[in-house]
């Protein structure tokens, strides 16, 4: 991990119009770290990654990327800046194949096609097949080779365990952790699935009502079920 700053969220206040989700949250990630975004539903915990991308109405505070200023930078400006993003609903194209899917927003850099076809070897099977005649697990995995192929710095993930199966969720999980001993990208994982979130990342942030009520070892929270039952009330 190193010292250069990836992605620095200071006192930031956001929402959806008039509607405060976020409240006077911080964050700072630094280049090649991971952490996972645990909490109850509605905490704000997607509104998060929401308005690292620029989705939100922004009321205050400031967002930082590489040092940059993109408070007042358009989505799809982000995106070219270095942050990918894989939404909750996945939103792949379901009428393009897997290699449309991947080739339409993709940007110059390590993270290739064929690079992402080693990392999934299931898409490497279906590369023609569209968007919907894959499994929900293999749409999740065109979920995050789509964001990849835009060679983020930053890599944003919205639940992706979410509706899978347990044996899917222990394959994709393999992959986000070579994503994460590979290095170069910073990664925030938001994760319904305490045990999936805990095992990832060394670093563990709790949100509760828009605000972080623990930022500290993941291990802590493993080892301590009362602890992570207080703060989130339920047990891993």
């Amino acid at each position: 991990m190193s010292d250069i700053t990836a992605l620095e969220i200071n006192t930031v206040t956001a929402g959806y119009g008039e509607t405060m989700v976020l409240d006077n949250l911080s964050l700072s990630l630094a280049a090649g770290e991971s952490i996972s975004v645990i909490g109850r539903n509605g905490v704000g915990k997607t509104t998060l990654l929401a308005t690292i991308m620029g989705h939100t109405t922004l009321h205050d505070g400031h967002i930082h990327l590489a040092g940059a200023d993109i408070s007042a930078t358009p989505s799809f400006r982000r995106v070219n800046l270095g942050i990918g993003y894989v939404p909750q609903e996945r939103e792949i194209f379901p009428s393009l194949s897997v290699d449309e899917n991947l080739n339409i927003g993709a940007r110059p850099g390590e993270w290739t096609a064929e690079a992402l076809f080693e990392l999934f070897p299931n898409l490497a099977e279906r590369r023609t097949n569209m968007g919907n005649q894959l499994s929900g697990g293999e749409q999740q995995m065109l979920a995050i080779a789509r964001a990849l192929m835009t060679n983020p710095q930053v890599l944003l993930m919205d639940e992706p365990s979410e509706g899978l199966a347990p044996v899917i969720v222990d394959e994709l999980v393999e992959v986000m952790v070579r994503l994460r001993e590979h290095g170069g990208i910073s990664m925030i994982l938001v994760e319904q699935n305490t045990r999936v979130a805990l095992d990832f990342s060394a670093r563990t942030m709790v949100m509760d009502r828009g605000r972080i009520t623990y930022d500290g070892d993941s291990e802590t929270l493993r080892n301590d079920a009362a602890k992570l039952e207080g703060l989130i009330g339920i047990s891993a």
